[in-house]
């Protein structure tokens, strides 16, 4: 097996603003495992408020250069468990097991939903991100939009601003990128019709969640706070709702388990991404017939995508019907 990787930019359609700041570009780093003419593609971003550094990703992946090429095809649970013992962080490790189930699925001339039994009919559609901005602007955006299902961005909390929004009545969930502060989340989960919000996601910064209240009206969805298996139990009291995103988790084979658990624990479920390209979006596509929420329009908002795959059209979600994750490079 040969293990490629290069350092790329994604660059935004339009300027992207969240509470965390303004972006036009992301830095992205493409992995690509190789074998017997099948190649096999995942992918990770450079995002600031992780402290992604993709110059330490590849002086990691040149070490282990040697020791990824020598194993041989194996499940990708087994090759998940050596990229376990190397002590990659998450999002790393997500590119890998990514591009490893694309290529063992190739090799086997199987989708990754057939080699996992999954469900593929019926996908809730994706919301599309709408970017810090005048509310007037947001609000114009939303009604002349083709999509359905709207992620609205806030940078700490406007009643009147939030107020407009419920007046919609369409399906619009609210972010604020842990921009709330206490007595924010306390009218929230206070007041009444804020039950329409589809959910309400990352309210305040990291481990300080502990003014939620999951039986008022907001339904809290953890991003940042839920970041693996082991954050799920701990969240419980608190949220409804879980964001699972494959680079914060370290993969699909991960996540797989985390939705399982997050099932269980009665928890709505959401696939989550970040800016990514058609490789990343088509790595957590394969996941949708198992959760209530999808979020996937990160290669909907770059204009430079490089893959072809799974892909979102309109919030609908379009499953590649080739082996493996269905991703191919453009040339």
């Amino acid at each position: 097996m040969k293990l490629r990787f290069e350092l790329k930019k994604l660059y935004l359609k339009e300027t992207f603003s969240i509470a965390y700041g303004n972006y036009d570009m992301r830095d992205s780093l493409l992995i690509e495992l190789s074998y017997q003419n099948c190649h096999g593609y995942g992918e990770c971003v450079a995002i600031d408020y992780y402290k992604i550094d993709l110059g330490s990703f590849v002086f990691k992946l040149k070490r282990f250069q040697e020791e990824i090429e020598a194993r041989k095809i194996e499940h990708p649970e087994e090759f998940y468990r050596f990229l376990v013992l190397l002590d990659l962080h998450p999002f790393l490790l997500s590119a890998l097991d990514c591009a490893y189930w694309d290529i063992f699925g190739k090799l086997e001339r199987k989708s990754f939903i057939e080699l996992n039994n999954l469900p593929s009919a019926g996908l809730v559609e994706s919301s599309i991100t709408i970017s810090i901005r005048d509310i007037y602007k947001q609000i114009e955006e939303i009604e002349t939009s083709k999509w359905n299902r709207f992620k609205v961005k806030c940078k700490g909390l406007n009643k009147n601003d939030i107020k407009k929004l419920l007046a919609l009545n369409s399906h619009i969930a609210l972010d604020s990128n842990a921009s709330f502060n206490n007595e924010d989340c306390v009218w929230l989960q206070e007041e009444q019709g804020v039950d329409k919000f589809s959910y309400l996601e990352q309210p305040r910064p990291i481990d300080h969640y502990q003014i939620l209240k999951k039986e008022g009206f907001a339904n809290w969805m953890a991003d940042e706070d839920c970041q693996d298996l082991d954050s799920l139990d701990e969240l419980r009291p608190y949220y409804k709702s879980v964001n699972i995103k494959l680079m914060k988790c370290g993969g699909l084979t991960p996540a797989l388990k985390m939705i399982k658990k997050a099932r269980e624990l009665n928890y709505k479920i959401m696939i989550g991404c970040m800016t990514e390209s058609t490789v990343g979006i088509s790595a957590g596509c394969v996941l949708t017939g198992l959760v209530d929420y999808t979020d996937l329009d990160g290669a909907n908002l770059i204009s430079n995508d490089y893959a072809m795959g799974s892909f979102v059209e309109n919030g609908k979600i379009q499953l590649s019907e080739k082996p493996g994750l269905g991703i191919e490079l453009k040339k």
